[in-house]
C-alpha cells in the first residue's frame, strides 16, 4: 500500500478503497483479525472510503455508517474473482477464482462512545482475536486504548472543498 493518497470525488475514494481492500485480502491472516483505525473530521470520506472497501471484498450489501448500532456485520464471499484470466483446456478464457481466508467484515462507527469500555461489552475483544476477521473502526482515535498495536490507520484530510488526502500508517507511527 501506499502511505498516502489524493481524491477528489467520492467516486475516486472508493476507487482507492477497493485497491486497498484487494491488497488486504491477499495478506495471510496472522494471529488476530486485520484492524483498519480510520480517523478524520466529519465528511471527510471515511464512511465513502468504506463502502468502496466492502465492494473490494465483494460485499454486495449497502453500507452505511452504524453510528446509532456501533457496528454492523457482513459476510464476505468465500469465492472472489480475480481479474487475471486463465485459459481452459478448450481455449477459452475464464476469470480465476480465488479462495479467501477472511470469513467477516466489521464497521463499526465509534462516534457516539464516550469510553472504549464501552465497547468491550459488545464483544469487541472477540471480534478482533478472530484472524478470519476485517474490522473498520470510524472515530478509532476514541479506542486507541483497546486497538491492537498492528492496526492500520487511515487519516483522512480536508485539503480543499473537494479533495481529501488518506494517509496510511500502522499503529506503531502513530503519535
Amino acid at each position: 500500500m501506499k502511505p498516502e493518497y489524493f481524491s477528489s470525488s467520492s467516486g475516486q475514494t472508493k476507487k482507492i478503497a477497493e485497491t486497498i481492500a484487494r491488497e488486504i485480502i491477499k495478506i495471510k491472516p496472522g494471529e488476530k483479525a486485520i484492524v483498519l483505525g480510520l480517523k478524520g473530521e466529519l465528511g471527510s470520506g471515511k464512511t465513502t472510503f468504506l463502502q468502496g472497501f466492502a465492494r473490494g471484498l465483494g460485499i454486495k450489501e449497502k453500507i452505511l455508517s452504524p453510528t446509532f448500532v456501533i457496528y454492523k456485520k457482513f459476510q464476505i464471499p468465500s469465492l472472489r474473482k480475480v481479474s487475471r484470466r486463465e485459459t481452459n483446456t478448450n481455449n477459452q478464457s475464464n476469470p480465476k477464482s480465488q479462495i479467501l481466508n477472511f470469513k467477516n467484515f466489521y464497521h463499526l462507527d465509534c462516534y457516539r462512545l464516550q469510553e472504549p469500555k464501552e465497547l468491550l461489552t459488545l464483544g469487541f475483544k472477540k471480534i478482533i482475536s478472530n484472524p478470519q476477521n476485517i474490522v473498520a473502526v470510524e472515530w478509532a482515535e476514541k479506542i486507541k486504548k483497546i486497538l491492537p498495536k498492528n492496526t492500520i490507520w487511515l487519516n483522512f484530510e480536508f485539503i480543499d472543498e473537494k479533495t481529501r488526502k488518506i494517509a496510511i500508517k500502522n499503529l506503531s507511527a502513530e503519535s
